[in-house]
């Protein structure tokens, strides 16, 4: 007799169709009812693991028209710290960098003030166009303080991942991040680099990430709003 508890079988066995397009992403979930015949489960079971879908990001309720399957590709949890590319990497996807730029200029305003740096005093700028499947999906500017990351340069071309590279490279460790979203359009240069149209809704994050002597890093990333999905966990009132 299996041990492993109903709910969790059934939230497995979802998953996976998800994961391997029987069940594809912009189509509805089969009913309560359907699901309940299908695998002989209790309603308060299959509930369970639409909940936990749902917290995963491969669901979403749709009030009075059932449940959606989301783009699994592009849906990046917000209760740890991780990256655009590990997101797409778990999910399957073949991530790439289509043109890596870094150079070390004079910490903006905004960066001199997130990093606790003096005035005029130089950090790194990793600017890249990140590629889903070879598909543009996010305009990446990232600054570091100087010091941290020695030589980075030398490093043009050499990683996807900023955050595993910065581990194994540098003996990194994030700590934590102070992350804000907010709403754009796409300017002629961007629509032309992400290949959408001129207009087209973008998702901004703005980012300060952490290690234990403080400030790393301050990033700017424009994602194609209709291909990139957050899920956030809140718990408690507090």
């Amino acid at each position: 007799m299996s041990t492993i508890p109903a709910y969790r079988q059934v939230y497995t066995t979802i998953k996976n169709r998800i994961r391997e397009g029987t069940y594809k992403a912009g189509t509805m979930l089969p009913t309560e009812t359907q699901l309940e015949n299908e695998f002989g489960a209790s309603r308060t079971t299959i509930r369970k693991a639409i909940s936990l879908l749902t917290g995963d990001g491969y669901l979403k309720v749709r009030q009075g028209r059932g449940t959606e399957i989301l783009d699994i590709s592009t849906t990046q949890k917000l209760n740890y710290i991780t990256s655009i590319t590990e997101t797409l990497t778990n999910k399957g996807f073949q991530v790439t960098v289509q043109g890596m730029n870094i150079d070390k200029v004079t910490a903006p305003g905004i960066v001199q003030e997130e990093l606790l740096l003096p005035p005029n005093a130089k950090v790194y700028r990793v600017q890249r166009v990140q590629c889903a499947n070879g598909q543009p999906v996010a305009l990446i500017i990232n600054y570091l303080k100087e010091n941290l990351v020695p030589n980075l340069e030398e490093y043009q071309d050499k990683f996807t991942a900023l955050y595993k590279f910065l581990e194994s490279k540098y003996n990194i460790i994030l700590t934590e991040a102070t992350e804000t979203l907010s709403a754009a359009s796409a300017d002629f240069m961007e629509a032309q680099i992400l290949k959408i149209p001129t207009g087209s809704p973008l998702l901004c994050s703005k980012r300060v990430s952490y290690v234990a002597q403080g400030p790393l890093e301050y990033s700017i990333i424009k994602l194609v709003a209709d291909k990139y999905e957050y899920s956030i966990h809140l718990k408690g009132r507090g």
